[in-house]
């Protein structure tokens, strides 16, 4: 689940891939509809997937389901769209719904660039001579402004360290030596989409996703690094991808939390408790401003379970 919030956190829009041959919600639909929901995605398409395997009345039974399903959501009015992916059936309708509902947004050039992580790598093989070595790559989305080559980048929060058996991050700082989009080398990559980026940065740095969660953009224009969260919180009725949907008891202080603050995700050690507002230490600092979306998961039957979402309060 976090690894899923994580991708989603960079995404304009969402397809809700619903099988039409299985009863609708099934927990992962609910734990997919709240991500995007607390992601705050509101371009959305619904996709009645797998209709070849039911007759006519259980696809429309099924697609009763679903409207019911959304309904009250942030899905509610949504296009539902009956697709057969085995057999290419309406497969052209999905794409035309694609380009009618999934619209690119607006985006300001003029603003200082910034790039969520989502992956990091170490693009070298085992042996290499150090002559030969290539600098580390970042791969995520711009969401904003534009990178070129040449440019020097901040990363931040960057280098988790340990000092006193407490975590600290050090941001890093490096140019960009080169810029790909899918298998094509460019010089300026501008928002949406994913891009990589090569960098002079010391690839054991970034090696087995070692800088996931971190944003990259212009040095001292980064949203500001955070020990402590404030949080507005809206906790929902009933646990998110739980069978049973059991009732979500309230967040207690000095309970422990996963929170999901775009692409990073850290441990919360709750220490204040008011009605719809908590506070917390994180065990690893994020990078996030104002008005940030976060998903809070706990721990429940040994797996992390959504349980609400918050908005990042300074």
């Amino acid at each position: 689940m976090a690894t899923m919030l994580s991708g989603a956190a960079v995404m304009d829009g969402a397809i809700l891939v619903i099988a039409a041959n299985e009863k609708c919600p099934q927990p992962q639909t609910r734990e997919h509809l709240a991500a995007i929901d607390i992601i705050g995605l509101k371009n959305i398409i619904v996709v009645q997937n797998k209709i070849d395997l039911v007759n006519r009345d259980e696809a429309i039974r099924n697609y009763t389901d679903i409207l019911k399903f959304l309904k009250g959501s942030i899905a509610e009015n949504a296009p539902i769209i009956p697709v057969s992916a085995q057999h290419k059936l309406n497969i052209d309708l999905l794409l035309q719904a694609i380009q009618e509902y999934l619209l690119t947004p607006k985006r300001d050039p003029n603003k200082p660039a910034r790039m969520h992580i989502i992956r990091s790598f170490d693009v070298n093989n085992p042996g290499t001579l150090i002559e030969d070595l290539m600098g580390g790559v970042l791969g995520g989305s711009i969401y904003q402004g534009s990178f070129k080559v040449g440019d020097e980048i901040e990363i931040r929060p960057g280098l988790p360290t340990r000092e006193k058996n407490k975590v600290k991050m050090r941001e890093l700082t490096t140019e960009i030596t080169s810029l790909y989009i899918g298998d094509s080398s460019v010089s300026e990559a501008l928002p949406g989409g994913l891009v990589g980026v090569g960098t002079t940065l010391d690839p054991s740095l970034t090696k087995s996703d070692g800088l996931v969660g971190s944003i990259a953009g212009i040095p001292g224009m980064l949203p500001p690094v955070r020990e402590e969260l404030n949080l507005d919180i809206k906790l929902f009725s009933s646990v998110i991808g739980s069978k049973e949907q059991e009732a979500v008891a309230k967040i207690a202080k000095g309970e422990k939390l996963l929170l999901n603050v775009g692409t990073s995700k850290t441990m919360a050690d709750i220490t204040l408790v008011k009605k719809d507002y908590i506070e917390a230490k994180l065990s690893i600092p994020i990078c996030g401003e104002e008005t940030d979306h976060v998903a809070i998961s706990r721990r429940i039957g040994g797996r992390w379970r959504l349980i609400g979402a918050g908005v990042l309060r300074n």
